[in-house]
Parts: C-alpha cells; sequence; structure tokens
C-alpha cells in the first residue's frame, strides 16, 4: 500500500508540473474580440487550447474539440463552448447553448 500512495503522489505531482508547464508556454496567437452589447474576449491560442479572459471579468481555459468547420473548443460537458472562424468568434453556455457573446469580431 505504500508503493501505491508513493505512485499515486508521483503521479500527481507529474500532472502538476504539466499544469505549470502549459501555463508557462507562449500563445501562438493571442486576439481581442469586440462583441455585441458591449462584451468583448481576450483569446489566447495555444497548440491544444484557449485561455479566455470575458469582459464579465471570468478566466477559462478550454481544450480543443472536434469541428467541422473553424476552431472549436469547450468544458468536459461542453457546458462552455468557443468557437472561432477567421476573425469572428462567439461563446455559448449551458446546456440550451445560450450566445452570450455573440457577433464577436477580432479587433
Amino acid at each position: 500500500m505504500n508503493n501505491a500512495l508513493r505512485l499515486a503522489g508521483f503521479a500527481f505531482a507529474v500532472l502538476f508540473v504539466q499544469g505549470a508547464a502549459a501555463q508557462d508556454e507562449k500563445p501562438v496567437a493571442t486576439a481581442t474580440f469586440v462583441c455585441d452589447d458591449e462584451k468583448s474576449i481576450v483569446a489566447k491560442f495555444y497548440p491544444d487550447d484557449v485561455a479566455l479572459t470575458l469582459s464579465d471579468g471570468r478566466d477559462l481555459s478550454l481544450p480543443q474539440v472536434m469541428s467541422g468547420s473553424g476552431a472549436r473548443y469547450a468544458n468536459a460537458d461542453e457546458s462552455i463552448v468557443f468557437w472561432n472562424k477567421g476573425d469572428t468568434a462567439f461563446l455559448t453556455e449551458g446546456s440550451d447553448e445560450t450566445m452570450t457573446f455573440k457577433d464577436c469580431v477580432a479587433d
């Protein structure tokens, strides 16, 4: 059992270090999107995810997921989804996919 605890601790440490390394990675691209209703999204794009700063004060990190067109990023249950295609973007939230940041265009 002692070995199992050591192994679990090691696995946690590896995951923690990998997460910290990802935070230190420089973004591939950064864009500021100006949206309807005087909202905005700052998006920092990384190879496998996006870090969003929303004008309502929230910071989100979403992994890239399958998309038919453009780039799509979502949390595990897809209750938050960020779509980006060219210089446009939008954000949906909730099971009903309410568009909370819409008609966003790169500034």
